[in-house]
């Protein structure tokens, strides 16, 4: 026995045997208007840059948080490893000195009142880490 093929103009589900034209979403006749998908091109360019731009901005100011980390480590780490021979205080401000022999030290000292290579000036905050002043 022959299958009877329905014509392609007609919407018939072979797996139910029941026509489902009138359930469909969208017209399905011959004489129906055609479906043309709207052109978003234009607005999908415009918003992945618009896109872009957040990201780049958020990247460069996570590099900007990064580079002030770094910075902020390495003065720490400056001051640290520079000879002392007192407690410094929280929130007073001391000066970082090159001696002679290419050493570091940490000074109450101002610039003006000696001949040292002055490196920078820096205070101690409460959680123990030095700010650059």
């Amino acid at each position: 026995m022959k299958k009877e093929k329905k014509p392609d103009n007609v919407v018939f589900n072979e797996d139910s045997q029941e026509y489902h034209g009138k359930l469909l979403p969208f017209a399905s006749g011959v004489a129906a208007p055609k479906i043309t998908p709207p052109d978003v091109t234009s607005w999908k360019n415009t918003n992945i840059i618009g896109a872009n731009n957040q990201f780049k901005a958020k990247y460069e100011a996570l590099q900007e948080a990064y580079n002030k980390l770094m910075d902020a480590f390495e003065y720490n780490n400056l001051v640290y490893n520079a000879k002392f021979s007192f407690e410094p205080i929280v929130g007073k401000e001391y000066h970082l000195y090159r001696a002679k022999d290419e050493s570091t030290f940490l000074s109450l000292i101002l610039p003006q009142e000696c001949n040292f290579d002055h490196l920078g000036s820096f205070k101690l905050s409460a959680d123990k880490t030095w700010q650059k002043l």
